[in-house]
């Protein structure tokens, strides 16, 4: 915590920021001897990136996947730090950021990257975008006063030292509340709302029954789909899948469902529905993912195993045809004593998805 009982400490100060990130407001970042105002390119305004110019050179962080896009070279591993010109605009920091215009416009360079200096404060930047479900790209100029700035301008300040090892944790999850709910598909059962300590987006426990704490439960990692368990998205299987693990939990009495916020494998719904476009271009789920600037699947099966261990059960019979989410639960310490097939829900418009889950993502179908 902070000396000042009042202040916000390092976890607040990231909620915080990624506030200011998605109404278009830069934060201050520092690091060991260096110092640099953050944006996120998809709020940038024309006059805060005058403002930046005013302050040096700005620079254009993108990650890997996305440079790899532009043909730009990723001289960090993860992620290129691109020369923005004098002449550049919001327009044109837009088009490198978002995809949407690649087939109609492939040629956006040349694109200059840096290789001299490093790299933490650009990769903090890119992370913050990424957990404010934004476009994975930002833009940053060196200060030599980043204290000075954030009290001159009253902008979130985050030290490095303290944002990298919050960012890499998992936050820790507090139950608000249980209350009974009958459900048509599973019968009795209660709804526990469980809410992060770092503002981030609440998960739910559907326990269906009574389950057996000393017996293996019947559970499903359920990540949030918009499109299909509310709309009916004929693109995906995730709408079946929610209602026939209900199904199976009610028939067999018990089980507990976990609804886990992390829309799009993590991405967000305005991002998935940015990758949704570009599979109407032709891409894959994954190479949409990729072009985005993102990884093939940016969930955190670690928030799903912390539920499961906090409600008492340590062994469960797995409702998925992921083995990712049987590796993650059990190097997080749950025994997954069987993995259950869940086939459901495929049609003519989504034989492609499944068949992209199957060959690069390893689903067993």
């Amino acid at each position: 915590m902070t000396s000042d009982p009042l202040g916000p400490n390092v976890i607040e100060r990231l909620a915080r920021a990624r506030g200011d990130l998605r109404m278009g407001v830069p934060v201050v970042l520092t690091g060991a001897g260096t110092g640099a105002l953050a944006i996120a390119v998809e709020a940038l305004t024309p006059e805060r990136l005058e403002g930046f110019r005013r302050l040096g050179a700005p620079e254009l962080a993108l990650t890997a996947w996305r440079a790899e896009t532009l043909k730009a070279r990723a001289y960090d591993g993860d992620l290129a730090r691109i020369a923005v010109p004098a002449g550049a605009d919001c327009a044109w920091l837009a088009a490198l950021a978002d995809p949407a215009d690649d087939l109609r416009m492939p040629m956006k360079g040349p694109l200059r990257s840096i290789r001299e200096g490093g790299a933490d404060l650009h990769r903090t930047a890119i992370r913050l975008a990424k957990s404010a479900h934004l476009l994975p790209a930002a833009l940053l100029v060196p200060v030599a006063d980043p204290l000075v700035r954030a009290a001159t301008h009253t902008l979130t300040l985050l030290r490095q030292d303290e944002v990298a090892p919050a960012l890499a944790q998992l936050s820790a999850l507090d139950e608000v509340v249980a209350a009974r709910l009958p459900m048509a598909l599973a019968g009795a059962g209660r709804l526990h709302v469980f809410r992060p300590e770092d503002g981030g987006e609440e998960h739910y426990a559907i326990e269906i029954g009574q389950p057996d704490r000393a017996a293996p439960v019947l559970a499903r990692l359920h990540s949030a789909c918009f499109t299909g368990d509310v709309l009916g998205s004929l693109k995906c299987d995730c709408g079946p899948q929610l209602h026939a693990a209900l199904a199976q939990m009610g028939a067999e009495g018990a089980g507990v469902l976990l609804y886990l916020n992390q829309e799009g494998r993590g991405i967000g719904l305005a991002n998935k529905m940015r990758a949704y476009s570009l599979q109407d271009q032709g891409f894959d789920t994954v190479e949409a993912n990729h072009r985005l600037g993102f990884e093939d699947d940016e969930r955190d099966f670690r928030i799903g195993a912390a539920i499961l261990r906090g409600m008492g059960f340590s062994r469960v019979r797995l409702l998925t045809n992921n083995p990712r989410k049987v590796d993650m639960l059990e190097s997080c310490g749950l025994s997954v004593v069987e993995r259950v097939p869940l086939q459901v829900g495929r049609t003519a418009e989504n034989a492609g998805y499944l068949a992209t889950k199957a060959a690069k993502s390893g689903h067993l179908l």
